[in-house]
């Protein structure tokens, strides 16, 4: 199926729960202030796309493309990235809330996750390698059969990661975040 062509536009203050987004691919544009929350942007490619300011809570995203997409103080809760279309599939994240989200079984290398919240985030069989999780509260977010080699935790906080259900070789943490990895073997430390 071909879909129309959009690029190097901007989108500002548009409510897409009630007025639906076009079914298309979205190159080059920028969204500032829109409301997706539980909309459908199913099977729409997104290619070096920018969203600022924008709410995607309970957003329905089958096969959706995201390639080089940066999410700026977004609201993402409960967006089941595991649903979309992960070839090339490449993200930024600055500000942003994605607690209930799902990246199952993904790839995402060297992502970005900046002064974020992922409480509760699902990152069960991901591959993470050489990401950075740059101040971010990771409370109750699930690590599972992830790959976090030479992944950066030194700033974030809240973390709880079992070492022996995850590879974790190189990856960095600060002393303090560190304990993080000891709460699976319910020890008291003082």
């Amino acid at each position: 199926m071909n879909l129309p062509y959009i690029s190097d536009k901007t989108f500002k203050s548009t409510n897409y729960s009630t007025d639906h987004l076009l079914q298309a691919e979205y190159d080059n544009c920028t969204f500032i202030n829109c409301d997706f929350s539980e909309s459908h942007i199913s099977n729409i490619s997104f290619i070096q796309c920018v969203f600022i300011d924008c709410n995607f809570s309970m957003v329905k995203a089958k096969n959706t493309s995201l390639q080089d997409v940066i999410f700026d103080n977004c609201k993402l809760l409960g967006f089941p990235f595991h649903d979309s279309n992960s070839f090339l599939m490449s993200m930024t994240f600055i500000k942003s809330q994605l607690n209930l989200s799902s990246f199952f079984n993904l790839q995402l290398k060297n992502t970005i996750f900046k002064d974020c919240k992922l409480e509760q985030t699902d990152f069960t069989n991901v591959n993470l390698s050489g990401s950075s999780f740059d101040n971010c509260d990771l409370y109750l977010t699930i690590f599972d059969n992830t790959l976090l080699e030479k992944v950066d935790f030194t700033t974030s906080y809240n973390l709880s990661i079992n070492p022996n259900n995850n590879r974790i070789k190189d990856a960095n943490f600060s002393k303090e975040n560190a304990l993080g990895l000891l709460t699976i073997f319910q020890i008291n430390i003082d």
